[in-house]
């Protein structure tokens, strides 16, 4: 079992940075692909971005991509999400997600494990 806990959203002008980060519990964490999706008022939870077990490899949603970078520190059981030239379509409510295995995937329903979420606010 992993629990996830997100944290660093909050409200940000557009063009702002924000970083989030997720605490992961487990032993087994350095084992766990990682992954942050997003859900917008009235629209469905849609990909943001993935990270295999090594921090090797990472994938993006088009919409994210050159704004924002997923990294992680196996060391302290931690995921970071580096949000950068943030638009108002970002406003959403970002959840932390891990699979029992050691590669990334680009889809929700890889994702075995969930946050609670953490809301992003972009302000125009």
């Amino acid at each position: 079992q992993v629990q996830l806990v997100e944290s660093g959203g909050g409200l940000v002008q557009a063009g702002g940075s924000l970083r989030l980060s997720c605490a992961a519990s487990g032993r087994t964490f350095s084992s766990n692909a990682m992954g942050w999706l997003r859900q917008a008022p009235g629209k469905e939870r849609e990909f943001v971005a993935a990270i295999n077990w090594s921090g090797r490899i990472t994938y993006y949603a088009d919409s994210v991509k050159g704004r924002f970078t997923i990294s992680r520190a196996n060391a302290k059981n931690t995921v970071y999400l580096q949000m950068n030239n943030l638009k108002p379509e970002d406003t959403a409510v970002y959840y932390c997600a891990a699979r029992r295995t050691t590669e990334a995937v680009t889809t929700i329903e890889g994702m075995d494990y969930w946050g609670k979420g953490t809301l992003v606010t972009v302000s125009s």
